[in-house]
């Protein structure tokens, strides 16, 4: 046995003061790139972040189309032609291509949201040529094999199976029916899956359709972010995506919303369910229509942080739900101003009450106070400096600035934008965004035993529908005789 004794230690005396947290140091600006546009022969446009000594290369081609597409042609059909692009070109079967990507240390997805279809590549920079050349084969010559359709459309519908037996997935289906009314380009369900007997219907043919239809250069914009200057990276670009034609595109024209109800609660049955989900909200200003930056800061107040209004009452003062808040999502035309709640649900109605106290207090007799927005500033400030650290960081606020058209120094300009904001550009964002009496509710649970509570909260129609949105008859109460929606 072998004994090492303790060495002698000595105490000296500390000249910390641990009766108060360390006072923060001066907070560092964050920095971001500046962005360098071009556009190839065949009207693609290229938009660089050019970020020296960074090893990685970072391409997102996004194509003006997405889930909101599926209003000329059927509900899925987005979803499931870009999930297909990248599973076969003429001369590579899917197993070849993720071999050829593990080889360049790449990785690559092609994928959809409600605006927009993507191709995404991340590789490294000593491989960036034949990964270009990759990028293209998958973009310019698609296969749309017949066996990998079927099992990505089997996996497709049961994906929609799925969702319509989660709660927080149930409501995200059918609020887009009943906030933007029927024949809106947004009004499918907000996931994108479309609906089992849609997708069922779908072939081959209509993914082909979808791609020769959408996924043209005049359509698209190419996000790069990586060390690379422009003229070598046209140059390549030209060279793998040069003979790719151009082609008419059809144009998607947001309608007015036809949203015929307010104060209506729309009621979806799940039996045995442990706990009720309410989401409730309603349309506000599109991006980029309001001060964006003042509208995040009253998100994070009213219910984007875990401190949110919303939380700490229904999670720490009430001890109803584990999680509560609110957002507005993103979206082209309006969007939706959103609150959300999963509760016990023996406090389902109770949980109503308290998120239309929330909501009406946040600009009436509870405005935002200087002590909220100065918490949600630090915390955005002091975030900031991470914020862009990589290169797909980087891109990803670049694919957001083009999305919704934003001015290229937006975000060069955020941190500045950030510290200057004032409690009068809050609250004035707040009035013009958050409309108590413009709510409609949603509510997943098991409707045996919420039901006869939801009577007394004074909604002008509790209607019951199904997991597709589409309303049970009878309604589970009327008190309007034109129900629309």
């Amino acid at each position: 046995m072998l004994c090492k004794p303790f060495p002698e230690y000595d105490v000296e005396q500390s000249t910390v003061d641990r009766s108060k947290l360390p006072e923060l140091g001066t907070t560092k600006t964050s920095k971001f790139p500046e962005l360098q546009r071009a556009k190839l022969s065949n009207g693609l446009n290229v938009v660089l972040a050019q970020r020296a000594g960074v090893p990685t290369v970072v391409m997102n081609l996004m194509f003006d189309a997405g889930y909101k597409t599926d209003h000329l042609s059927s509900p899925g059909t987005a979803q499931l032609a870009m999930d297909l692009l990248d599973e076969g070109t003429k001369e590579m079967n899917s197993l070849q291509i993720n071999e050829q990507l593990q080889l360049l240390g790449a990785s690559l997805s092609t994928f959809s949201s409600q605006d927009n279809s993507n191709v995404y590549l991340n590789t490294l920079k000593p491989s960036l040529d034949a990964s270009i050349d990759l990028f293209a084969d998958v973009v310019l010559n698609p296969a749309f094999p017949e066996k990998e359709f079927e099992r990505l459309k089997d996996e497709q519908v049961n994906s929609i199976k799925q969702e319509k037996a989660q709660p927080i997935a149930m409501a995200l289906r059918v609020m887009n029916k009943y906030l933007y009314g029927e024949g809106h380009p947004y009004s499918n369900p907000y996931t994108g899956s479309g609906y089992e007997e849609t997708v069922e219907k779908l072939k081959r043919e209509d993914m082909e359709k979808f791609y020769k239809t959408w996924i043209r250069p005049n359509n698209a914009t190419l996000v790069v972010t990586g060390d690379i200057e422009m003229g070598a990276l046209k140059s390549k670009l030209e060279k793998a995506f040069g003979k790719w034609k151009k082609a008419d595109v059809p144009k998607i024209t947001f309608t007015t919303p036809k949203v015929n109800s307010k104060n209506t609660l729309y009621l979806m049955d799940r039996p045995e369910s442990e706990q009720s989900v309410i989401l409730a909200g309603h349309l506000t200003s599109k991006y980029g229509d309001v001060n964006q930056v003042a509208l995040e800061q009253m998100v994070s107040i009213l219910g984007g942080d875990f401190t949110s209004r919303i939380n700490m009452n229904l999670r720490e003062d009430k001890h109803w739900a584990y999680g509560a808040g609110g957002f507005v999502m993103g979206a082209k035309a309006e969007r939706p101003f959103i609150v959300y709640a999963p509760v016990q649900t023996d406090k389902s109605a109770e949980s109503v009450t308290e998120l239309r106290k929330e909501i009406s207090e946040f600009i009436t007799t509870r405005p935002v106070t200087q002590e909220e927005l100065d918490k949600v500033k630090t915390n955005q400030i002091l975030s900031l400096p991470g914020q862009w650290e990589t290169n797909s960081a980087v891109n990803s606020s670049m694919v957001n600035l083009i999305k919704y058209d934003l001015p290229d120094d937006y975000y060069q300009n955020y941190d500045s934008s950030v510290r200057n904001l004032s409690l009068k550009d809050v609250r004035e964002v707040s009035k013009a965004v958050v409309k108590p009496d413009a709510v409609n509710w949603f509510m997943v649970g098991d409707r045996a035993k919420i039901a006869d509570k939801l009577d007394g909260l004074g909604f002008d129609n509790i209607i019951e529908i199904d997991a597709d949105g589409n309303p049970k008859v009878p309604a589970v109460k009327e008190t309007n005789t034109d129900i629309e929606n």
